[in-house]
């Protein structure tokens, strides 16, 4: 029977036997090869930091976030059955799924995302990410030459970067509290890469000719460099907040910089696009987007650790404890 890892609590990882449906006429069937853990909101969950008063937004989530939950959304395997009348996809095609960590699972055929024949099973993880880090990207607009402001380079603030090299906006300047995480940025094209322990403002204001950036990203899970984003921000600026904090209180200051540079602060969320982008973009151009990006940017060089799938617990203590030391955490099926 197929194992998948669970959230029995709060820290308290379970490997269970996870029975799935058979095929119908509109399914396939996956089997896992390598899934990708995140950093971001799967350890928010891991720690029960997630609010237990909203549902899950994938429908491959089990359980919810108050106990126990199946929580992840980056598998990539090969779909070993099709149903019936399934035309897109066919047995042996490596595939992407939002997903939680399983070796085996059924799902509708138009939900997978199939990947290039010839693209390394690992870079697929990062399908999930490259899909936040585009539409973080487009909420955020930033122009030519305009300065922007990364806080955090985990895995998706380091992609953040990677997209916002492409684009052209100048000076990229980007803050991390880990060493490790510093040197990434560098590689991934930033211009300026700050430690968080010195004055951050005083820094980017530095950069900027005492202007500020045009656009600021807070992507640390850190409620506290939200602040640093507001006062780092030039007027008519933009605060882009793609960390998502769940339980965590945010408590910010906006009786200073705030209203006299008339700041804009916007959310952005994966699992919808900015309304205003509407109807030239939409999840399909998105996907398509993030298919060839899978194959253009240096990914597989961020993978630092691998485990089994029965390690699985090993895997979110070393992210829990050790985040300074790893940037992708995958864990192996084969």
């Amino acid at each position: 029977m197929p194992e998948a890892v669970w959230f029995g609590g709060p820290h308290r990882v379970e490997i269970r036997q996870e029975p799935v449906a058979s095929v119908g006429p509109d399914d396939v069937r996956v089997r896992s090869v390598v899934s990708g853990v995140s950093a971001g909101s799967e350890l928010l969950v891991y720690r029960g930091d997630a609010p237990s008063d909203i549902p899950p937004d994938l429908p491959t989530v089990g359980g919810d976030f108050g106990f126990p939950v199946k929580f992840a959304y980056a598998s990539v395997g090969r779909v070993i059955e099709v149903g019936s009348r399934v035309a897109r996809l066919a047995v042996d095609d490596l595939v992407f799924v939002h997903h939680p960590h399983q070796t085996e699972y059924v799902v509708p055929a138009d939900t997978p995302m199939r990947l290039p024949d010839d693209l390394p099973p690992d870079v697929g993880v990062f399908a999930a990410n490259l899909e936040t880090a585009v539409t973080v990207v487009l909420d955020a607009h930033p122009r030519l030459g305009e300065a922007v402001l990364v806080a955090g380079q985990g895995v998706v603030g380091l992609l953040i970067t990677m997209l916002l090299r492409r684009l052209g906006t100048t000076p990229i300047v980007t803050a991390d509290l880990h060493e490790r995480r510093r040197a990434a940025s560098a590689s991934a094209g930033a211009d300026h890469v700050l430690r968080v322990d010195v004055d951050l403002v005083d820094a980017v204001l530095g950069l900027t000719e005492g202007r500020g950036v045009d656009v600021a990203v807070e992507a640390s899970g850190n409620p506290a460099a939200l602040q640093a984003c507001i006062d780092a921000s030039a007027y008519g600026g933009t605060i882009v907040v793609a960390s998502w904090y769940g339980t965590r209180n945010v408590s910010l200051d906006l009786g200073a910089r705030f209203h006299r540079r008339r700041l804009r602060v916007v959310s952005s969320q994966v699992s919808t696009l900015d309304s205003a982008l509407a109807p030239r973009w939409d999840r399909a151009r998105r996907s398509s987007l993030v298919a060839g990006l899978l194959q253009e940017l240096p990914l597989e060089e961020l993978i630092t650790h691998r485990f089994p799938l029965d390690r699985a617990a090993e895997a979110y203590e070393l992210l829990d404890h050790g985040a300074g030391e790893c940037l992708q955490v995958v864990l192996d099926y084969v």
